[in-house]
C-alpha cells in the first residue's frame, strides 16, 4: 500500500502540504488541471525553488485578486458539489471544511450555519484543501500518517483580530493529537493545515515502516531563525498484508499494591476502552518484587485511561510513548453448533486463514453443558474448518 508520512518538525499549513507533494514528484500541471475543475476563477498557482536554512525546497503561492469573499460552509460545499472533481475528492474536501467550520463554531459559541469563513473561505484556502486531497490521489497515496505537530507561540492578526498562537480553531482541531510546544514565535500550524492533516491522517507518531520511494520538502512563508521552516513528506510502500496504525503505550511500575487489587485492574482497563492491558513481573531496586502495568490505547482514550490508572492504582506517574502497530487483517465468523452459535476469530497471513474460537463463547458453552473446555474448542474449530473447505470465501462476519 502506498503511504505518505508528513514529518511536521516545523509545523504544517495548506500551502506547505501542496509544496511538499510537488517536491515529491506531483506534477504542477496535472494538479492545475484538477483544480481547474472547481467553479472558481481568478487564481493562479505558482511554484518556485527557495532555500530555508541550508536546505532547498518547493514554495507554492496561490495568487488571487481582490478581497476574499465571505463564505459559509454551505457556500463551500456547493462549490465542491458543482465541480467536476471525483466524488471521493469532493467528499474528503467537504469533510475537511466541515471539521473546520465545527471548530470555528465551537470557539465562537455559534451555530455552524452562522459561521462565515474569512481567510479559510478565500480561494487560496479552497485550492490548498482540494489540492492536498487531489494531489495525494494523483500520487496514488492510499494512507496518510503524520508525526506529532510542533506548535509555535506568540500572536497572529487575522479577520477576527489579534489571536494567540496557536489559533483557537487550530487548538480545537488538535484534540487527541500529539503535539510539541516550542518557543518559536510564529504560527507553525495553521487552521487549514490542522484541518487537512487531522482529517487525512490515520495516526500520529513515528513513521510506519516504508520502502521509501519519494521525499519532498515544502517551504512555509516565513524564514525562521530557530530551524528551517519546512514540511517533509516521505512516500513509500508498506506491506499490503498488514494493517498499520498508531497506538499510545501507557506504562507504570506498581510495587506497593496487593495482587488482589492489581489483577482486576486489567479487566477494568479493557472495559474502559484499552486495546490491550497486561501485567509483567519485575524486580525493582533493593530487590523489591513488582509488576509493570502496560496499556495499549487509541489516541482518543489516552486521557480517560490515564485517569483510570491513577484512580485505581497507587502509581505517582505514567510513562507515555507513541508507537506504530502492525496487525494482520482479521474478521469474526459465526458458526452453528449443537449448542448454539459460536464466534471464531480469523486472521489472514500469506493468503491463508488462521482460526481461533472465541474463548468467552467456548467457556459459556462448557459451563452451560458441563463439557470439557478443550472438547468445545475442538468441535467449534472442526465446524469452522468444514464450512471453510465447503466454500467459505472469507466474506462472512465482521471486521
Amino acid at each position: 500500500m502506498r503511504t505518505a508520512y508528513f514529518d511536521c518538525f516545523s509545523g504544517i499549513s495548506g500551502d506547505m502540504i501542496l509544496a511538499s507533494l510537488i517536491d515529491a514528484g506531483l506534477s504542477p500541471d496535472r494538479l492545475r488541471r484538477e483544480l481547474e475543475k472547481l467553479p472558481v476563477t481568478g487564481w493562479e498557482l505558482k511554484t518556485e525553488r527557495i532555500t530555508r536554512g541550508s536546505m532547498t525546497a518547493c514554495r507554492v503561492d496561490v495568487n488571487v485578486g481582490g478581497d476574499p469573499p465571505r463564505r459559509n460552509l454551505d457556500d463551500i460545499l456547493k462549490i465542491l458539489s458543482t465541480s467536476g472533481l471525483e466524488g471521493e475528492i469532493v467528499e474528503t474536501a467537504g469533510e475537511i471544511f466541515t471539521r473546520l467550520a465545527k471548530a470555528e463554531a465551537l470557539v465562537h459559541g455559534r451555530n455552524i450555519s452562522e459561521i462565515h469563513f474569512h481567510e479559510v473561505g478565500a480561494v487560496d484556502a479552497i485550492v490548498d484543501v482540494v489540492g492536498a486531497v487531489a494531489g495525494l490521489k494523483l500520487l496514488d497515496v492510499a494512507a496518510v500518517y503524520a508525526s506529532p505537530l510542533s506548535l509555535g507561540t506568540g500572536s497572529v492578526t487575522c479577520q477576527h483580530g489579534v489571536l494567540p498562537v496557536p489559533a483557537p480553531a487550530t487548538v480545537a482541531l488538535l484534540k487527541d493529537v500529539p503535539i510539541t510546544c516550542t518557543q518559536i514565535e510564529a504560527e507553525l500550524v495553521t487552521p487549514t493545515g490542522a484541518a487537512i492533516v487531522t482529517t487525512l491522517a490515520k495516526g500520529f507518531g513515528p513513521s510506519p515502516q516504508l520502502r521509501l520511494e519519494q521525499v519532498g520538502y515544502g517551504a512555509g512563508r516565513r524564514d525562521l531563525e530557530e530551524m528551517p521552516n519546512l514540511l517533509r513528506v516521505l512516500i513509500g510502500r508498506t506491506e499490503e498484508r498488514y494493517r498499520t496504525d498508531a497506538i499510545t503505550v501507557l506504562e507504570c511500575n506498581l510495587d506497593d499494591m496487593s495482587p488482589e487489587l492489581s489483577a482486576p485492574l486489567v479487566e477494568t482497563l479493557l472495559r474502559e476502552g484499552a486495546r490491550d492491558a497486561y501485567l509483567s513481573p519485575v524486580i525493582m531496586k533493593k530487590g523489591r518484587p513488582a509488576v509493570v502495568l502496560t496499556v495499549l490505547a487509541p489516541a482518543e482514550r489516552v486521557d480517560h485511561l490515564s485517569r483510570t490508572i491513577f484512580r485505581h492504582t497507587t502509581t505517582l506517574g505514567i510513562r507515555l510513548f507513541e508507537t506504530i502497530r502492525r496487525t494482520l487483517d482479521r474478521r469474526t465468523d459465526s458458526v452453528e453448533t449443537d449448542w448454539g452459535p459460536a464466534r471464531v476469530k480469523v486472521s489472514r497471513f500469506e493468503d491463508r486463514d488462521r482460526a481461533k474460537p472465541e474463548h468467552e463463547d467456548c467457556l459459556r458453552i462448557s459451563q452451560e453443558h458441563s463439557l470439557p473446555l478443550t472438547e468445545v474448542y475442538r468441535e467449534i474449530l472442526r465446524i469452522w474448518e468444514k464450512s471453510s473447505k465447503g466454500g467459505h470465501d472469507g466474506s462472512r462476519g465482521s471486521r
